[in-house]
């Protein structure tokens, strides 16, 4: 049974860091690209960061580049997603995803490419 579970999120002050962890178990981070997504009260969902993966090639989207950073530990069948300076336009819930990958390397934040999805873990970014 695939499983992919969020944790890291919290309330922090504008200008912190969090770091999220999404625990993956029933695949194999050697043949499934891992994304994060984030989906804001009254918002469409957004995709953040990807990593690909046999060379750990990864993506981050425009609107947290700079900020927000991914990587994963294979040992531990781990995704973490770095997140610095946070804003509050950074509060969401975010979500963790996995889909199987036919092309070594790539990856994208379309959502409709991925298979599994984590619950999600709240980030709030408040004063």
């Amino acid at each position: 049974q695939v499983q992919l579970v969020e944790s890291g999120g919290d309330l922090v002050e504008p200008g912190g860091s969090l770091r999220l962890s999404c625990a993956v178990s029933g695949l194999s981070l050697d043949h499934h690209v891992i994304g994060w997504f984030r989906q804001a009260p009254g918002k469409a969902r957004e995709g953040v960061s990807c990593i690909s993966t046999t060379n750990g090639n990864t993506v981050v989207e425009d609107s947290v580049k700079g900020r927000f950073s991914i990587s994963r530990d294979n040992a531990k069948s781990t995704v973490y997603l770095y997140m610095t300076t946070l804003q509050p336009e950074d509060t969401a819930v975010y979500y963790c995803a996995a889909f199987r990958s036919l092309v070594q390397g790539v990856c994208g934040v379309i959502g409709d490419w991925y298979t599994y999805w984590g619950q999600g873990t709240q980030v709030t970014v408040s004063s």
